[in-house]
């Protein structure tokens, strides 16, 4: 075990676990973020992640307020892929998503034009087993991967591709927040989503990312998407076959495919998801915890779990893709 001293923080990083700040318990936790906010976006940028243990995070008041104090602004989610309950303006649950499934390794909302460059969690009811946020480092993950397939996501990208309907994931109107074909088309336009309405209402639309793509802060390249946690080939075999069954495999409620339209294998999943395991850092949520996020250093994920388990979130400071050096081009369409 070895401690570090960042900003005045005084860390304890252990291999595996993240990097934790053990503070004691304030009456006044909103103003305690504020006196070490700068301090903490500190060492967030220069680790990835901190967690913070002790302060006793109670209720949602206190976590917005809490949130409030360390973003520069918090976001209003857009292109949602599951529903969220919303506490207050930018602050929400996590995304509703079967207990005994993990969510792999993600960036949130990579596949947006303008996303988070700070995640904020908060526990207020831990699992009794499993549920943890795993963390991994989005640059060493890049180190990690074969060079002819970082060089083939760089040439073209990555695409998603979503159907909507009102059977499974997101509607329309939840991802969009409303249900008017005119506006909905109007977003899809400004945003580069190529979109198509089926027969019953239902829309079809596809988007090309970049991949791969520098920090805004400090430089580094960072492996940027959400290509593998969206893929077909992470969701259980048994669901995968379901779905398929029911909606036909041009019709899943989401998958990725490489940029030029071409299906990404299981193998290459599999690829990455392993590496994204070697990768992760993680440590067992305690009800009070705080935890900070560099939504592009660093992807997250959540593991299964038994119980009943609380985790707020705030999407902060949002960034434009175009400020972060992307190597595939996005047009209005």
């Amino acid at each position: 075990m070895s401690t570090s001293s960042t900003a005045l923080l005084d860390l304890e990083l252990r291999p595996g676990a993240l990097p934790t700040l053990h503070v004691g318990a304030t009456r006044d936790a909103p103003g305690w973020a504020a006196a070490h906010r700068d301090a903490l976006r500190a060492a967030t940028t220069e680790h990835g992640c901190v967690l913070v243990r002790g302060l006793g995070l109670g209720d949602p008041d206190e976590i917005g307020a809490v949130f409030r104090r360390l973003a520069t602004g918090l976001m209003a989610e857009k292109e949602a892929f599951a529903a969220r309950r919303t506490y207050a303006d930018g602050v929400y649950s996590s995304s509703a998503w079967p207990a005994n499934q993990p969510m792999c390794m993600h960036h949130e909302l990579s596949y947006a034009l303008e996303f988070p460059g700070l995640m904020l969690f908060a526990c207020l009811t831990a699992p009794t087993d499993g549920g943890a946020t795993g963390v991994a480092d989005s640059s060493a993950v890049l180190r990690a991967l074969p060079s002819e397939l970082i060089n083939r996501f760089e040439r073209e990208g990555w695409l998603l591709v979503r159907n909507y309907n009102d059977d499974i994931g997101s509607s329309v109107a939840e991802a969009f927040g409303t249900d008017d074909r005119g506006a909905v088309e109007s977003y899809c336009r400004a945003n580069g989503i190529a979109f198509e309405w089926q027969p019953g209402g239902g829309l079809r639309t596809q988007q090309r990312r970049s991949a791969v793509m520098r920090h805004p802060a400090t430089g580094e390249r960072c492996w940027f998407n959400q290509i593998a946690f969206l893929n077909e080939w992470t969701i259980d075999p048994e669901v995968r076959e379901f779905l398929v069954d029911v909606y036909g495999a041009d019709g899943l409620p989401f998958t990725t495919r490489f940029g030029s339209g071409e299906p990404i294998g299981a193998d290459v999943v599999q690829l990455l998801n392993e590496v994204y395991e070697a990768a992760t850092v993680r440590t067992p949520w305690q009800a009070g915890d705080l935890m900070l996020v560099d939504n592009i250093r660093s992807a997250h994920s959540r593991e299964a779990f038994r119980g009943p388990r609380e985790v707020l979130v705030g999407m902060a400071d949002p960034v434009r893709l175009t400020d972060c050096a992307p190597t595939v081009e996005v047009a209005p369409r």
